[in-house]
Protein backbone atom coordinates (compact mmCIF):
# COMPACT_ATOMS: atom_id res chain seq x y z
CA UNK A 1 0.00 0.00 0.00
CA UNK A 2 1.27 3.60 -0.93
CA UNK A 3 1.49 6.14 1.58
CA UNK A 4 -0.12 9.78 1.15
CA UNK A 5 2.74 11.61 3.37
CA UNK A 6 4.31 14.42 1.13
CA UNK A 7 6.51 16.92 2.20
CA UNK A 8 7.39 20.24 0.71
CA UNK A 9 10.11 19.99 -2.05
CA UNK A 10 13.62 19.02 -0.74
CA UNK A 11 16.77 20.83 -2.05
CA UNK A 12 19.78 19.49 -3.66
CA UNK A 13 22.38 22.34 -4.39
CA UNK A 14 25.01 22.74 -6.93
CA UNK A 15 28.83 22.91 -6.16
CA UNK A 16 31.64 24.69 -7.58
CA UNK A 17 35.17 23.87 -6.92
CA UNK A 18 37.33 26.87 -6.53
CA UNK A 19 40.13 24.78 -7.88
CA UNK A 20 41.20 21.78 -8.57
CA UNK A 21 45.01 20.24 -8.20
CA UNK A 22 45.66 16.17 -8.95
CA UNK A 23 48.90 15.16 -6.97
CA UNK A 24 49.60 12.47 -7.54
CA UNK A 25 47.71 8.48 -8.20
CA UNK A 26 47.15 5.60 -5.34
CA UNK A 27 48.03 2.01 -6.47
CA UNK A 28 44.29 1.88 -7.10
CA UNK A 29 44.59 3.68 -9.80
CA UNK A 30 42.48 6.73 -7.87
CA UNK A 31 43.65 9.80 -8.30
CA UNK A 32 44.66 12.27 -5.09
CA UNK A 33 43.18 15.66 -5.17
CA UNK A 34 42.99 18.61 -3.69
CA UNK A 35 40.14 21.20 -4.12
CA UNK A 36 37.85 23.22 -1.96
CA UNK A 37 33.97 22.65 -2.49
CA UNK A 38 31.41 25.50 -2.18
CA UNK A 39 27.90 25.50 -2.69
CA UNK A 40 25.81 27.46 -5.00
CA UNK A 41 21.88 28.26 -4.35
CA UNK A 42 20.78 26.92 -7.70
CA UNK A 43 19.36 23.70 -6.82
CA UNK A 44 17.67 20.71 -8.19
CA UNK A 45 14.36 19.89 -5.85
CA UNK A 46 13.38 16.75 -4.42
CA UNK A 47 9.67 15.63 -3.37
CA UNK A 48 8.97 12.39 -1.41
CA UNK A 49 6.53 10.45 -0.75
CA UNK A 50 6.09 7.67 1.86
CA UNK A 51 5.26 4.45 0.64
CA UNK A 52 4.67 1.03 3.44
CA UNK A 53 5.66 -1.66 0.83
CA UNK A 54 8.84 -1.38 0.69
CA UNK A 55 8.94 -0.31 -3.33
CA UNK A 56 11.48 2.35 -4.18
CA UNK A 57 10.83 4.31 -7.05
CA UNK A 58 11.40 7.39 -9.02
CA UNK A 59 9.06 9.69 -10.67
CA UNK A 60 11.30 11.83 -12.22
CA UNK A 61 10.15 13.38 -15.79
CA UNK A 62 10.89 11.62 -19.14
CA UNK A 63 13.29 13.58 -20.07
CA UNK A 64 15.23 13.18 -17.11
CA UNK A 65 14.72 9.41 -16.42
CA UNK A 66 17.65 6.83 -16.17
CA UNK A 67 17.11 2.94 -15.34
CA UNK A 68 17.26 2.21 -11.77
CA UNK A 69 20.55 1.20 -11.62
CA UNK A 70 21.76 4.29 -13.04
CA UNK A 71 19.42 6.65 -10.68
CA UNK A 72 21.75 7.56 -7.92
CA UNK A 73 18.13 9.60 -6.12
CA UNK A 74 17.16 5.27 -6.51
CA UNK A 75 20.32 4.32 -5.24
CA UNK A 76 20.60 6.07 -2.36
CA UNK A 77 17.52 5.04 -1.02
CA UNK A 78 17.42 1.59 -1.79
CA UNK A 79 21.14 1.94 -0.21
CA UNK A 80 19.66 3.36 3.37
CA UNK A 81 17.01 0.62 2.91
CA UNK A 82 19.36 -2.25 3.44
CA UNK A 83 21.40 -0.57 5.65
CA UNK A 84 18.64 -0.41 8.08
CA UNK A 85 16.46 -3.38 7.26
CA UNK A 86 13.76 -0.89 6.97
CA UNK A 87 10.46 -2.01 5.06
CA UNK A 88 9.96 1.50 4.36
CA UNK A 89 9.53 2.28 0.77
CA UNK A 90 9.44 6.03 -1.31
CA UNK A 91 8.12 7.52 -4.72
CA UNK A 92 11.17 10.29 -5.56
CA UNK A 93 10.31 12.71 -7.79
CA UNK A 94 13.49 14.64 -9.09
CA UNK A 95 13.04 18.04 -10.45
CA UNK A 96 16.25 18.75 -12.17
CA UNK A 97 17.19 21.90 -12.77
CA UNK A 98 21.28 21.10 -12.64
CA UNK A 99 22.71 21.06 -15.97
CA UNK A 100 24.03 16.86 -16.15
CA UNK A 101 27.53 16.14 -17.01
CA UNK A 102 28.78 20.04 -15.65
CA UNK A 103 30.88 19.65 -13.03
CA UNK A 104 28.58 20.83 -10.63
CA UNK A 105 27.64 17.80 -8.71
CA UNK A 106 24.07 17.29 -9.33
CA UNK A 107 23.63 13.45 -9.14
CA UNK A 108 25.91 13.16 -6.02
CA UNK A 109 23.93 16.42 -4.42
CA UNK A 110 20.69 14.66 -5.44
CA UNK A 111 22.38 11.10 -3.96
CA UNK A 112 22.98 13.40 -0.27
CA UNK A 113 19.40 14.92 -0.09
CA UNK A 114 18.07 12.12 -0.76
CA UNK A 115 20.18 10.50 2.25
CA UNK A 116 19.37 13.50 4.69
CA UNK A 117 15.31 13.60 3.97
CA UNK A 118 15.17 9.78 4.40
CA UNK A 119 16.86 9.91 7.35
CA UNK A 120 14.37 12.12 8.49
CA UNK A 121 11.03 10.84 6.94
CA UNK A 122 11.88 6.96 8.18
CA UNK A 123 12.58 8.45 11.40
CA UNK A 124 15.89 7.03 11.56
CA UNK A 125 17.87 9.29 13.50
CA UNK A 126 21.65 8.31 12.07
CA UNK A 127 24.01 10.74 12.66
CA UNK A 128 25.54 12.68 9.85
CA UNK A 129 28.89 11.01 9.67
CA UNK A 130 27.54 7.75 9.27
CA UNK A 131 25.01 9.15 6.30
CA UNK A 132 28.60 10.63 4.59
CA UNK A 133 30.04 7.07 4.83
CA UNK A 134 27.23 5.20 3.19
CA UNK A 135 27.58 8.78 0.58
CA UNK A 136 31.04 7.54 0.00
CA UNK A 137 29.91 4.37 -1.78
CA UNK A 138 28.04 6.23 -4.40
CA UNK A 139 30.36 8.94 -5.16
CA UNK A 140 33.50 10.96 -3.89
CA UNK A 141 31.46 14.19 -3.87
CA UNK A 142 28.51 13.08 -2.06
CA UNK A 143 29.87 13.21 1.42
CA UNK A 144 30.19 17.14 1.10
CA UNK A 145 26.59 17.27 0.38
CA UNK A 146 25.69 15.59 3.32
CA UNK A 147 27.77 17.75 6.02
CA UNK A 148 26.80 20.49 4.55
CA UNK A 149 29.71 22.55 5.15
CA UNK A 150 32.09 24.31 2.01
CA UNK A 151 34.82 22.50 2.80
CA UNK A 152 38.69 21.83 1.70
CA UNK A 153 39.10 17.98 0.35
CA UNK A 154 42.01 15.70 0.02
CA UNK A 155 42.59 12.04 -0.47
CA UNK A 156 40.05 11.19 -3.46
CA UNK A 157 37.88 13.92 -2.12
CA UNK A 158 36.97 12.10 1.23
CA UNK A 159 39.28 13.94 3.27
CA UNK A 160 37.51 17.23 4.30
CA UNK A 161 38.12 20.05 7.00
CA UNK A 162 35.54 22.73 7.05
CA UNK A 163 36.38 26.23 5.56
CA UNK A 164 34.85 29.44 5.59
CA UNK A 165 35.02 31.89 2.47
CA UNK A 166 33.76 34.82 0.85
CA UNK A 167 30.01 34.02 -0.48
CA UNK A 168 30.09 36.27 -3.91
CA UNK A 169 27.97 36.37 -6.50
CA UNK A 170 28.91 34.22 -9.25
CA UNK A 171 27.77 33.62 -13.43
CA UNK A 172 27.83 29.88 -14.33
CA UNK A 173 28.17 29.70 -17.67
CA UNK A 174 26.71 26.02 -19.16
CA UNK A 175 28.28 25.30 -22.45
CA UNK A 176 25.88 22.72 -24.69
CA UNK A 177 27.86 20.00 -24.06
CA UNK A 178 28.25 16.87 -21.45
CA UNK A 179 31.62 15.86 -20.08
CA UNK A 180 32.50 12.26 -18.73
CA UNK A 181 34.72 12.17 -15.61
CA UNK A 182 36.20 9.40 -16.25
CA UNK A 183 37.03 10.49 -19.89
CA UNK A 184 39.05 13.40 -18.58
CA UNK A 185 40.92 11.33 -15.43
CA UNK A 186 41.72 8.62 -17.57
CA UNK A 187 43.46 11.23 -20.23
CA UNK A 188 46.95 10.60 -20.72
CA UNK A 189 47.97 14.34 -21.02
CA UNK A 190 45.76 15.07 -18.03
CA UNK A 191 48.78 16.98 -15.31
CA UNK A 192 48.96 14.76 -12.57
CA UNK A 193 51.72 15.72 -10.62
CA UNK A 194 50.44 19.47 -9.74
CA UNK A 195 52.04 21.44 -6.85
CA UNK A 196 50.28 20.86 -3.63
CA UNK A 197 48.88 23.54 -1.58
CA UNK A 198 47.90 24.38 2.20
CA UNK A 199 45.01 25.70 2.95
CA UNK A 200 46.30 28.71 4.60
CA UNK A 201 48.37 29.01 1.59
CA UNK A 202 44.91 29.35 -0.45
CA UNK A 203 43.32 31.30 1.94
CA UNK A 204 46.06 34.13 1.91
CA UNK A 205 45.20 34.38 -1.91
CA UNK A 206 41.30 34.97 -0.82
CA UNK A 207 42.40 37.78 1.39
CA UNK A 208 45.17 39.38 -0.45
CA UNK A 209 42.16 39.81 -3.58
CA UNK A 210 40.45 42.53 -1.93
CA UNK A 211 37.22 41.71 -3.42
CA UNK A 212 38.33 40.52 -6.68
CA UNK A 213 38.18 36.65 -5.92
CA UNK A 214 41.17 35.61 -7.63
CA UNK A 215 41.49 32.02 -6.21
CA UNK A 216 44.52 30.00 -5.38
CA UNK A 217 45.92 27.35 -7.58
CA UNK A 218 44.68 26.38 -10.70
CA UNK A 219 42.20 23.03 -12.40
CA UNK A 220 44.09 21.06 -14.28
CA UNK A 221 41.60 19.48 -16.01
CA UNK A 222 40.78 22.91 -18.01
CA UNK A 223 43.20 22.27 -20.36
CA UNK A 224 42.30 18.81 -21.65
CA UNK A 225 38.23 19.80 -21.17
CA UNK A 226 39.19 23.35 -23.46
CA UNK A 227 40.78 20.75 -26.19
CA UNK A 228 38.20 18.30 -26.39
CA UNK A 229 35.30 20.03 -25.83
CA UNK A 230 35.65 23.39 -28.03
CA UNK A 231 32.50 25.30 -25.99
CA UNK A 232 34.25 25.04 -22.79
CA UNK A 233 36.90 26.66 -24.69
CA UNK A 234 34.95 29.39 -26.14
CA UNK A 235 32.77 30.13 -22.87
CA UNK A 236 35.81 30.39 -20.92
CA UNK A 237 37.44 32.51 -22.95
CA UNK A 238 34.40 34.77 -23.44
CA UNK A 239 34.47 35.19 -19.57
CA UNK A 240 37.90 35.78 -19.22
CA UNK A 241 37.63 38.42 -21.73
CA UNK A 242 34.71 40.17 -20.09
CA UNK A 243 36.00 43.06 -18.44
CA UNK A 244 39.05 41.35 -17.53
CA UNK A 245 37.21 39.40 -15.11
CA UNK A 246 39.46 37.96 -12.96
CA UNK A 247 39.90 33.69 -11.75
CA UNK A 248 37.62 32.57 -14.40
CA UNK A 249 37.74 28.67 -14.82
CA UNK A 250 36.06 25.67 -15.07
CA UNK A 251 34.74 23.51 -12.20
CA UNK A 252 35.61 19.98 -11.17
CA UNK A 253 35.64 18.25 -15.04
CA UNK A 254 33.24 20.76 -16.66
CA UNK A 255 31.32 21.43 -18.48
CA UNK A 256 30.68 24.55 -16.81
CA UNK A 257 32.77 27.42 -16.25
CA UNK A 258 32.40 30.45 -13.64
CA UNK A 259 33.68 33.93 -12.44
CA UNK A 260 32.68 35.77 -9.16
CA UNK A 261 31.45 39.22 -8.59
CA UNK A 262 31.20 41.54 -5.82
CA UNK A 263 27.16 41.76 -5.94
CA UNK A 264 24.29 40.36 -7.86
CA UNK A 265 23.87 43.30 -9.76
CA UNK A 266 27.67 42.75 -11.16
CA UNK A 267 26.90 39.00 -12.04
CA UNK A 268 23.63 39.91 -14.10
CA UNK A 269 25.16 42.76 -16.13
CA UNK A 270 27.80 40.40 -17.20
CA UNK A 271 25.13 37.69 -18.03
CA UNK A 272 23.12 39.95 -20.22
CA UNK A 273 26.45 40.32 -22.14
CA UNK A 274 26.84 36.84 -23.03
CA UNK A 275 26.54 36.30 -26.33
CA UNK A 276 23.17 34.87 -27.40
CA UNK A 277 24.02 31.52 -28.00
CA UNK A 278 25.70 30.79 -24.74
CA UNK A 279 23.46 30.26 -21.62
CA UNK A 280 23.70 30.70 -18.10
CA UNK A 281 22.93 31.39 -14.65
CA UNK A 282 23.50 33.72 -11.68
CA UNK A 283 24.06 31.71 -7.94
CA UNK A 284 25.43 33.26 -4.93
CA UNK A 285 28.20 30.92 -3.25
CA UNK A 286 27.14 29.32 0.22
CA UNK A 287 29.40 28.31 3.33
CA UNK A 288 26.31 26.00 4.65
CA UNK A 289 23.93 24.30 2.13
CA UNK A 290 20.79 25.21 1.54
CA UNK A 291 19.69 21.85 2.30
CA UNK A 292 20.16 22.59 5.87
CA UNK A 293 18.97 26.38 5.87
CA UNK A 294 15.00 25.27 6.10
CA UNK A 295 13.25 23.88 9.53
CA UNK A 296 11.97 20.41 8.52
CA UNK A 297 10.14 20.26 12.26
CA UNK A 298 6.53 20.30 10.51
CA UNK A 299 7.30 17.26 8.44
Amino acid sequence: MSGHIQVKAWPAPGKLNLFLHITGRRHDGYHLLQTVFQFINHCDWLTFTLRYDGIIQSTATSNHAVAPEHDLTVRAARLLQCHVASSHGVDIHLDKRLPMGGGLGGGSSDAATTLVALNQLWGLHLPLEQLAVLGLQLGADVPVFIHGQAAWAEGVGEVMTPVTLPEPWYLVMVPPCHVSTAEIFSAPELTRDAPALTIEGFLSVLEMASGDFAWGGSNVCEPVVCWRYPPVAEALAWLRGYADTAGARMTGTGACVFAAFADESAAHRAMRQMPAAMQGFVAQGMNRSPLYALDRDES
